[in-house]
C-alpha cells in the first residue's frame, strides 16, 4: 500500500510539473499576449526550442515509461483510453511540426500552432488525472505498483548520479588564495 501511495504521489508530482511548464509556455506565448510589434525570426525560434523542450518532457515522464505498460498489461480494456492519449500525443507532435515550419518563415501562425500543441498537452494531462489514473489506481495489482516504485527509484538514482554538478575552474588569483587555506598556520612562540 505504502509504495502504490508514494508511486502516486511521484506521479501526482511529475503531473503539477508537466502542467505547471506547459502553462507558463502557454501564458508566454500566446498570440493573444503580443500586442503590437509580432515577434522576429529570433523570438519564433526560442518558441519552437521551449515547446520542444515541453513536450519531450511531456513524453519521457514516469507515467509514460513505467505505468502505461504495466496498465497494458493489467487491462486490456485500457487500451482503447491508451490510444486515445497516443492521438493526442500525435496531434501535439504534428502541431509542434506546424510551429517550426511557420517559424522558419516568419509566419504569425507559428504562435497558434504553438497553443494548439499545448492545449493538446494540457488536455491530455487532464484525461490522465481525470481517468487514466483513477483506472490504474484499481486495475494495477500491489504487486505491480512495487516493481513501478522500484523502476522509478532505479531511474531516480541513475539520474541522480549522471548529473554530476558543473566543474568550476578557479582564477589563478583564486587558486592562490584557495591554496593558502590549506597550508597550516605557523604556531606562536
Amino acid at each position: 500500500m505504502l509504495t502504490s501511495t508514494y508511486t502516486l504521489v511521484a506521479l501526482s508530482v511529475e503531473q503539477s510539473r508537466a502542467r505547471g511548464e506547459v502553462q507558463t509556455l502557454l501564458e508566454r506565448w500566446r498570440p493573444s499576449a503580443w500586442w503590437g510589434e509580432p515577434p522576429g525570426l529570433r523570438q519564433y525560434a526560442q518558441a519552437c526550442d521551449a515547446l520542444r523542450r515541453v513536450l519531450e518532457d511531456c513524453h519521457w515522464r514516469k507515467l509514460d515509461k513505467f505505468v502505461l505498460p504495466a496498465l497494458r498489461r493489467a487491462d486490456a480494456a485500457a487500451e482503447r483510453l491508451i490510444a486515445e492519449f497516443d492521438a493526442l500525443s500525435r496531434a501535439a507532435f504534428e502541431a509542434r511540426l506546424t510551429a517550426e515550419a511557420a517559424a522558419r518563415d516568419g509566419d504569425p501562425g507559428c504562435l497558434a500552432a504553438l497553443e494548439r500543441c499545448c492545449l493538446l498537452l494540457l488536455e491530455r494531462l487532464e484525461r490522465e488525472e481525470r481517468q487514466l489514473m483513477p483506472l490504474a489506481r484499481t486495475a494495477i495489482s500491489d504487486e505491480a505498483w512495487f516493481a513501478i516504485a522500484n523502476q522509478m527509484l532505479a531511474h531516480d538514482a541513475h539520474q541522480s548520479e549522471n548529473r554530476s554538478p558543473p566543474v568550476r575552474k578557479l582564477s589563478a588569483p583564486r587558486r592562490a588564495i584557495s591554496q593558502q587555506k590549506k597550508q597550516p598556520l605557523p604556531l606562536a612562540n
